[in-house]
Order: C-alpha cells, then sequence, then structure tokens
C-alpha cells in the first residue's frame, strides 16, 4: 500500500508541476504507456469536453473497475448510460435524501464518541476513522445493511473494499498490468479475483434478502396484515432500485441493481471521507475560520446535542462555503478522464479520435484569473456575490456536463452533517504543513502521511 501510494504521489506532484511551469499554455499532450493523453486545466478548454453529449464515453482506465462495478452509472455509456442515469435521478430527490439523515446522524455520533479518547491529547491521523463512518453511512443507506465498520474495521467486506481499490488505482498506473492474462498471474491479479468474490457475494446476498423481505411486506400488505417491522424498516437506495422502472415497465435484473449498488458503494464513500478529512486538515490550520464555523453552529443549534435536521443543515451556510472551498483546493477526484469517441477542436488543436482527455481538476481550481492567491483557504470566495460571473466550468469538484456527479446532493448533506457533529464538540488544531502532507493524487486525493489533528473540548477551547 505504501509503496503504491508512493507512485501515486510521484506521477501526480509530476502532472501538477507540469501545469504550474505550462499554466499559459492551453494543453498539454503527453504519453502514459501507449496511450496518447490530452491534459486540460483552462476552465474555457474543460468546458468542451465536459458540456459535449457526444464526448461521453470514460476513459479506457476506466475498464479497470469494470470486473466490480459492472456496467453500472460509472462505468457504462452511450444509450445504456442515457437510460440508466434517467431511471435512476430520481432516487437522489432531496425527500428521498431526508430519510438517510437519522443513518448519517446516528454513525456521525459513534464517530464522535470514538473521538473523545484524543481530547487534550497527542496529534492523531484521524483519516481511517472519518473513512469509516462514512464507509457505514454508505453501506446503510445503499443497502440498508449495518456492517458496524467503526466498531469491527477488521470485517471480510471492510478489508476487501480497502483491497479492492488499492489494486485498481495500482493497475491504473502500470501499462504492464493492463493485459488481463499477465495481470491474473501476478500476486495482484489473484488477490484482485478473491477480493471480488467477496465484495460480489456480499452484494447479492444482500440484494436477494430485500427481494425476498419485500415480496413478504407485499404479501402480507395485500391481505391487509402489514407488519409493524416493515413499516419501520428504514428505506435503501437497494429498496428504490428493486422497484424502478424504465420508459417501457421494465424493471432492473438482480446483477444490473448490483451492479448500481456496488457503484454507489465505490463512489460513495471515500470521496466523502476524503473531503471531510480535508475540510478537517484547513479548519485546523485557519483558526480564524474554523471561529466563524463555530459561531454559525451555535446560531443554529445553541449549544444543544440535538439531530441535525434538514431545515438545519439549510441554514449551514458559512459551513457549505468551506465544504466547496475545501473542495475547490483538495477536490476529491483530482483528475478525470474521457475516451474521445470522435475528432473534436480544443483552443484552436485539433484532437484526434481515441486520445484521451484527461481534466486536472486540481490545477483547473487554481486558474488566479478565477481564484486569486489559489492557495490561500477563502471560504467568502463562494459567497454568492464572490461568485458571481465566474466562468461557470472553472470549479467542477462533482464534473460536469451530462456525466456529472449523480450523488452531490447526498454527499454536501453527509459532509456537513459529520462535520458539524465533530465541530459542535471539539476545537481542531493542526500543525501539519501542505508540504509535509504528500499528496497522491489517484482516483482520489490522499494525503500519503495522512491528516494529523489535535483536539481540545469546546468549551474548553479558544472558540
Amino acid at each position: 500500500m505504501k509503496e503504491s501510494l508512493c507512485q501515486g504521489r510521484e506521477f501526480f506532484q509530476q502532472l501538477i508541476s507540469y501545469t504550474e511551469e505550462y499554466r499559459h499554455v492551453p494543453l498539454l499532450k503527453l504519453w502514459l504507456g501507449p496511450v496518447p493523453v490530452v491534459a486540460l486545466y483552462h476552465a474555457e478548454n474543460v468546458e468542451v469536453i465536459v458540456t459535449s453529449s457526444r464526448q461521453i464515453d470514460k476513459s479506457y482506465l476506466y475498464k479497470f473497475l469494470e470486473p466490480w462495478l459492472g456496467q453500472g452509472l460509472l462505468t457504462s455509456t452511450g444509450n445504456k448510460w442515457r437510460a440508466r442515469r434517467k431511471m435512476l435521478t430520481p432516487t437522489f430527490h432531496f425527500t428521498i435524501l431526508e430519510n438517510f439523515l437519522d443513518v448519517m446522524n446516528e454513525q456521525a455520533n459513534i464517530l464522535v464518541n470514538k473521538l473523545e479518547r484524543h481530547v487534550n491529547q497527542e496529534a492523531f491521523n484521524c483519516f481511517s476513522y472519518i473513512t469509516l463512518c462514512a464507509l457505514d453511512i454508505i453501506c446503510e443507506t445503499a443497502m440498508g445493511k449495518n456492517i458496524g465498520a467503526q466498531s469491527n474495521e477488521d470485517s471480510e467486506y471492510v478489508r476487501a473494499v480497502y483491497r479492492m481499490s488499492d489494486t485498481i488505482h495500482r493497475r491504473m498506473k502500470m501499462p504492464w498490468l493492463w493485459l488481463d492474462l499477465l495481470f491474473f498471474m501476478v500476486k495482484e491479479g489473484r488477490e484482485h479475483k478473491r477480493s471480488l468474490k467477496i465484495l460480489h457475494n456480499f452484494t447479492k446476498n444482500v440484494i436477494a434478502e430485500r427481494a425476498r423481505e419485500m415480496k413478504r411486506d407485499g404479501e402480507s400488505q395485500s391481505n391487509h396484515k402489514g407488519t409493524a417491522s416493515s413499516k419501520n424498516k428504514r428505506r435503501a437506495f437497494l429498496d428504490l432500485l428493486l422497484n424502478v422502472t424504465d420508459d417501457q415497465g421494465n424493471k432492473l435484473s438482480h446483477d444490473d441493481i448490483r451492479q448500481e449498488v456496488d457503484t454507489f458503494m465505490f463512489e460513495g464513500h471515500d470521496t466523502t471521507a476524503a473531503a471531510i478529512n480535508w475540510s478537517l486538515y484547513l479548519l485546523g490550520s485557519y483558526p480564524e475560520v474554523q471561529r466563524e464555523v463555530h459561531k454559525e453552529l451555535e446560531e443554529v443549534f445553541g449549544r444543544s446535542d440535538r439531530s441535525a435536521s434538514l431545515e438545519d443543515l439549510k441554514k449551514l451556510k458559512y459551513l457549505e462555503c468551506v465544504i466547496k472551498e475545501t473542495l475547490r483546493l483538495f477536490p476529491s477526484v483530482p483528475l478525470f478522464a474521457r475516451h474521445l469517441s470522435e475528432d473534436c477542436e480544443v483552443a484552436g488543436y485539433r484532437i484526434v479520435k481515441g486520445s484521451q482527455a484527461l481534466v486536472l481538476t486540481y490545477a483547473l481550481h487554481r486558474d488566479p484569473r478565477f481564484f486569486p492567491d489559489p492557495e490561500e483557504f477563502k471560504p467568502e470566495r463562494f459567497f454568492p456575490e464572490n461568485s458571481q460571473g465566474r466562468h461557470p466550468y472553472a470549479y467542477v469538484p462533482f464534473s460536469a456536463g451530462p456525466r456529472n456527479c449523480i450523488g452531490q446532493k447526498f454527499a454536501i448533506m453527509e459532509e456537513k452533517i459529520i462535520l458539524s457533529c465533530i465541530l459542535r464538540q471539539f476545537w481542531v488544531d493542526s500543525n501539519q504543513k501542505r508540504e509535509e502532507l504528500g499528496l497522491a493524487g489517484e482516483l482520489i486525493l490522499r494525503p500519503t502521511n495522512g491528516i494529523w489533528i489535535k483536539l481540545k473540548r469546546r468549551n474548553t477551547s479558544e472558540s
């Protein structure tokens, strides 16, 4: 794992150094193994690619996700992707997301109780604490299954998720492992197969069990014997997927549902956990911003310890600006790529069909034309009056255009709940310098050296 992160760090930092050196150049041409890649980091050039209704094919590199995620929303393309996106969009409606508030609040409280042991102690690495909390939330909201990752981080499923993500990262950067024949002969390929079996079996069993429950509930309701357990059971994305139909009234098969649930699992925990960790790092480094957050939290919650409601979350406007500015400096997805399905023109250059367009979100978000003093953490950049007139593609933490992230409201909601829960209890200090973080830009922007913070009790702190 360490070796993989080091390679990720070197590869990413080399890319970023190119964009700093050639900031004035509209695009860069690179080679990743045998594949030509065009790197984009100017808003007007990114717009050409992400707004195109034709250039929606994900890069060749995403094919390494397919053994796990199949042809789900992240990896599918063309008409299949369009139909699936149309079917799934209603499941992310705000009124449905409200069902998940209880789960998010509960898991955030478990996290806060775990963090208690670090109050007034030495600095500690909070990265895995946050990640396990996010994993518990996505498991229960996606599948309706409480896996208790925060209390049992050694569970087989949790270990398989980590191993699988790590193997995929490594494979993407090693062209000699791109051939399946070679990959499955080496240790990583065999490890990949074992993890895949654990992940797929877990999801398949949960889907089959939930489908049986729903069938039983349907039968009992038709007999007017509605059971208390079915009425009280929390609804998960899985329940919605078992009922969703397309324009012809066709339901998704269990395998289709497995692909979407696995996609939620993959996309929905690492990205959110990274954003929360980066937020804590920045708040711990900028006490004046943290004081403003505490002031807002007191206005909304007073000194109560009640759970956050949807109305509370709407009022946390400054905290939302903190999250947005965090995602500008440390976008959870620091780069994403598209496979160009036809020739196109970018900044007067003809880019040929078959090339990979690599959008460097991390560099795009540091364009001084739109973000003066780009390395400074200034949440006020996202006040409505300061956002007016900014190029709409200068800031794309959730991608943009037709293939933007379907779960972005879910992510912001979860980040607000977890951060507000932590910050209502604790004052956060961070002494890490930026250069000590060891940024590794893979599928997710990670700190090789972790996020080290100190905690103090709120009411005895300088807040």
